[in-house]
């Protein structure tokens, strides 16, 4: 028997058992089974295992509730050992673990939630009164262990939140019908028109035409570059248009009196302002792993009469499935490469084989330096164009290339040159078809450049209206010359798919649901509940943005303002971008104006001519750093206040990066003679003390230059640490002099060194 709860509730206290509370306990299991089954039939399916190990714990205080211990007043005090018993035996019934998987406790959760619940009742001195009746009712043989099962599922409940609240989280992210989210754009009859044709043939140039004519419009272009040209054409042409990127705004009339037509980057494309025309380049984009959400976005949500789309043919297919579901139609418009584009028989061999009008494209920084060095040691100037340099830098590069009467009539570059400049180029010559790639799982990857990314590259060779009107393609090796040939032999893959990334909005919403979860981890969580339409759309890969958001998750920022932190343009890849940002975040915190003497003060204000490569990559980094702060200031306008200064200080940045990649083969020398010299001095230090055996200098400068490179070195640490090493050096030189004279070693014969080493720490030890 047992008593009864209800009147537990009622009257606080119980002397005799009621006549209603006389019943086996057996049945009230077996009742509450009934009731439990009758009330969540409407469940859902339970989450799989690999979604439920992203709900974290939250940890539940002992006795929050219960200062005295009533229930011991009523039934008597409880042993622990026997409470341990009862509870592993609970644990380990069928039935129980059948009611967990009917209430959404999978394996997983299952065995957090009971191991939670036994630490719970085996450490609180004092449990609630009516847990504690149950156990005692067990105990006295009057009650049935799956009496504690409600208990245990309240206890499950407030260790794991989602589990009261997995349908609205579903429904927060469901995601199959994206095109509904933007109410304004389906309340209009848009004239979709579909620019179809390969690089250089006109397909953005007629869009163009129609989007200078119109009375209103919008160019969404990938790149700042893109951008910025089209917002220079519009006003050299009389048609006013304002330039909106992520770390810039222009004005073709006035701050107080918006032009009508806007050149934006298509993150920046506004969904909620009507034009009579929009302009999107570069459609295939949509599918790409990181950024493709943004070109969704643009094509579902523009207020357009007409909307057109320039890029590959390929992309036709999936920009047609996706207007089925806005109820609209494609009108394609296909275009021819306007000059001819042969692929060489033969392979370029050797750099003695370059000639006037090639470009040489690497996918790797390192070969961009070797190949740069080399063709200058052969007496002709190189422009050099890679994806960290700042815009300037690069416009100034192509100018000098594209310009008939300058020397330099040679161009190294990576596949930063595949859309953004206009280039005069007469042959492309792939100088590897290796290329590093990030999967949609936001792995690195290795492979052959795609066909895709190699006709968009073989493509700018041969422009129209430009010296060179016919281009020719070829490899650097012979052995890749074939299948180059194999590659650009094919047509592009149809587009599949189409990226998608969780709004902010969504994201506030899965927050209020699990407020203790962090913004990392909810987005690990809604990325894997979320529910696509895979035959259209695909979650672009959010590694980065949890990267930057684990990296300040123990800076206190409110949630909005966390995730616009971490949708900033950062590569994770530059250490000192990194810590910058980090520094950046924490002033914000504490409410403190993010100053321009903050930034020269981190930065190395004022800056010098670049002497040798790691320098000049330090002063990218610093680049980086100010269009990080440019980017935050328009999204934080008072904490960030000196947006002018920085500006100005980055066109100043901009002009020394420029000369020093003018110089890049001299910065290359230098780096080598400072490392060797670094070597040098380090040696004769050693040998002063003892001898060890010497590290072959290419070894020590690689380690050093890498580590220079990815900022974890600044010239100025470095410079430090000799200085601190000097120091030690001399400091032990007296107590260590006998002592090295006795272990002298053979610096030639590393097995000797290592076993007089042994020796030598052995007696220092006694």
């Amino acid at each position: 028997m047992q008593n009864c709860r209800r009147c537990i509730r009622l009257l606080g206290v119980v002397r005799q058992p009621h006549t209603h509370c006389l019943r086996p306990s057996l049945s009230v299991a077996s009742d509450f089974r009934r009731l439990h089954r009758s009330t969540l039939q409407f469940s859902r399916k339970r989450p799989e295992t690999n979604v439920s190990a992203l709900f974290k714990p939250v940890q539940v205080q002992a006795n929050a509730n219960d200062s005295e211990d009533v229930g011991s007043e009523l039934v008597g005090k409880l042993e622990k050992a026997e409470l341990l018993k009862i509870l592993n035996k609970f644990t380990q019934r069928r039935e129980i673990k059948s009611l967990c998987s009917e209430n959404g406790l999978d394996a997983y959760l299952q065995q957090q939630a009971f191991g939670s619940f036994r630490r719970y009742c085996i450490e609180a001195e004092n449990l609630p009164v009516d847990l504690h009746i149950t156990f005692s009712d067990i105990t006295q043989g009057a009650g049935h262990i799956d009496d504690i099962f409600p208990y245990f599922l309240r206890h499950a409940k407030t260790v794991f939140p989602h589990l009261d609240c997995m349908d609205d989280l579903k429904k927060i992210s469901d995601l199959r019908q994206p095109a509904n989210w933007y109410t304004n754009a389906r309340a209009i009859t848009r004239k979709i028109v579909f620019h179809a044709g390969p690089t250089n043939s006109g397909k953005t140039y007629h869009a163009m035409e129609r989007y200078l004519s119109a009375k209103s419009g919008v160019y969404c272009g990938p790149l700042k570059l893109l951008a910025t040209e089209v917002y220079n054409k519009a006003n050299e042409r009389g048609t006013p248009c304002d330039l909106v990127t992520g770390e810039e705004r222009k004005f073709g009339i006035s701050e107080s009196s918006p032009a009508n037509h806007v050149a934006c980057t298509v993150e920046m494309t506004s969904v909620n302002t009507p034009y009579e025309v929009a302009v999107i380049d570069e459609i295939q984009q949509i599918r790409d792993p990181q950024r493709g959400w943004a070109w969704t976005r643009a094509f579902l949500g523009l207020i357009a009469d007409e909307v057109h789309v320039c890029g590959e043919p390929g992309s036709l297919d999936l920009l047609q499935k996706i207007c089925e579901t806005t109820g609209e139609t494609v009108e394609v418009r296909h275009y021819d490469r306007l000059t001819e584009l042969t692929v060489e028989s033969t392979a370029l061999g050797s750099l003695d084989n370059v000639v006037p009008g090639d470009c040489i494209v690497c996918f790797s920084k390192h070969d961009i330096y070797t190949v740069s060095r080399e063709i200058e040691a052969r007496g002709k100037e190189v422009a050099v164009i890679y994806g960290g340099l700042p815009p300037g830098t690069k416009l100034a590069q192509a100018a000098k290339f594209n310009d008939p009467a300058n020397s330099c009539k040679v161009m190294v570059a990576t596949d930063a040159i595949g859309m953004g400049l206009n280039l005069s180029i007469r042959r492309i010559i792939f100088y590897s078809l290796i290329k590093p790639t990030m999967n949609e799982k936001g792995e690195r990857e290795i492979d052959t450049i795609s066909v895709s990314s190699a006709l968009q590259i073989a493509g700018r060779a041969g422009r129209f209206r430009t010296q060179w009107e016919h281009g020719f393609v070829t490899a650097f090796k012979s052995e890749d010359l074939q299948t180059l040939q194999r590659i650009l032999a094919q047509t592009p893959e149809p587009l599949k798919q189409a990226g998608l990334h969780p709004t902010a909005d969504q994201i506030e919403l899965y927050a209020y649901h699990l407020p203790s979860s962090s913004l990392s981890n909810l987005m690990d969580i809604f990325v894997n509940l979320c529910t696509v339409d895979d035959s259209l759309y695909f979650m672009c890969n959010i590694e980065d943005f949890k990267f930057l958001a684990e990296m300040i998750q123990h800076v206190p920022l409110p949630l909005r303002a966390r995730y616009v932190f971490c949708c900033a343009p950062i590569n994770r890849k530059m250490p000192f971008v990194c810590s910058m940002f980090l520094k950046v975040a924490r002033q914000y915190s504490r409410n403190e104006p993010i100053t321009f003497e903050f930034i020269k003060n981190n930065c190395g204000w004022p800056f010098k001519l670049p002497k040798t490569i790691l320098d000049l990559v330090h002063l990218e980094a610093v680049f980086d750093v100010m269009d990080l702060y440019l980017w935050l200031s328009y999204r934080f306008m008072d904490l960030f206040p000196e947006a002018a200064n920085v500006r100005e200080a980055q066109k100043e940045l901009d002009e020394i990066i420029q000369q020093g990649v003018f110089q890049i083969t001299r910065l290359l020398k230098n780096t080598e003679a400072s490392q060797d010299g670094e070597i040098s001095s380090y040696a004769m230090r050693r040998v002063t003390h003892v001898k060890e055996p010497r590290l072959p200098s290419s070894t020590r400068g690689r380690l050093t230059e890498r580590l220079l490179a990815q900022g974890l070195l600044t010239p100025g640490m470095l410079s430090e640490l000799r200085k601190e090493w000097d120091a030690q050096q001399v400091g032990s030189a007296s107590s260590t002099a006998k002592e090295n004279q006795e272990s002298a070693v053979d610096s030639d014969d590393e097995d000797n060194f290592s076993g007089s080493g042994r020796k030598l720490r052995k007696k220092r030890r006694k």
